[in-house]
């Protein structure tokens, strides 16, 4: 398994969740499920979400709301998501889906293998862009930490230090 980070699949009905957990279950990853909006803002809330398998339609807070949702919380705007309509084509569904930064629309009954492809593709890529920030944010450190002084003596001895009249800063230029 890649990553400790999980799947969440939400769906308002026990016969979906249970054959999306099916077509995902050979990937190997691990998997957890929300059977509702609210639960499922609460989960990726908690952190560890790498992807989202999300029904656009659920009573309360819908699939659409919790993308909302997310787009607009720093810690959650870059999951993948996947909305799963059993609504048919819906061109204004998937033009404010596509519009919300949704990864994928897929409609029910689902092909397991085109799902497993897509989460495959999604869920790696998103992890290989959270390692890249972890790199960043550490690179970001190091190069601060090692910053030198800009008050100190240049490294090259051969710099003479000045004192700017006007400041009192100290001032180094390089004289050929």
């Amino acid at each position: 398994m890649p990553s400790d980070a999980k799947i969440l699949i939400v769906d308002d009905h026990e016969d979906t969740l249970y054959a999306l957990e099916s077509a995902l279950a050979p990937l190997g990853y691990l998997l957890s499920r929300a059977t509702s909006g609210d639960e499922a803002l609460k989960e990726v809330l908690r952190g560890q979400v790498g992807l989202l398998v999300l029904d656009v339609r659920m009573p309360g807070v819908s699939g659409l709301d919790v993308v909302r949702y997310m787009r607009r919380v720093g810690q959650t705007q870059h999951i993948p998501i996947i909305l799963v309509t059993g609504f048919g084509p819906d061109s204004e569904l998937t033009a404010t889906a596509f519009g919300l930064g949704v990864a994928d629309l897929v409609m029910k009954p689902i092909d397991p293998w085109a799902l497993r492809t897509k989460v495959r593709y999604l869920y790696d890529t998103h992890q290989r862009y959270q390692s890249l920030e972890r790199e960043v944010r550490e690179l970001r450190a190091l190069v601060k930490e090692h910053t030198p002084d800009p008050a100190l003596a240049h490294p090259d001895t051969r710099v003479p230090l000045q004192r700017e009249a006007r400041h009192g800063k100290l001032r180094q230029d390089r004289t050929s």
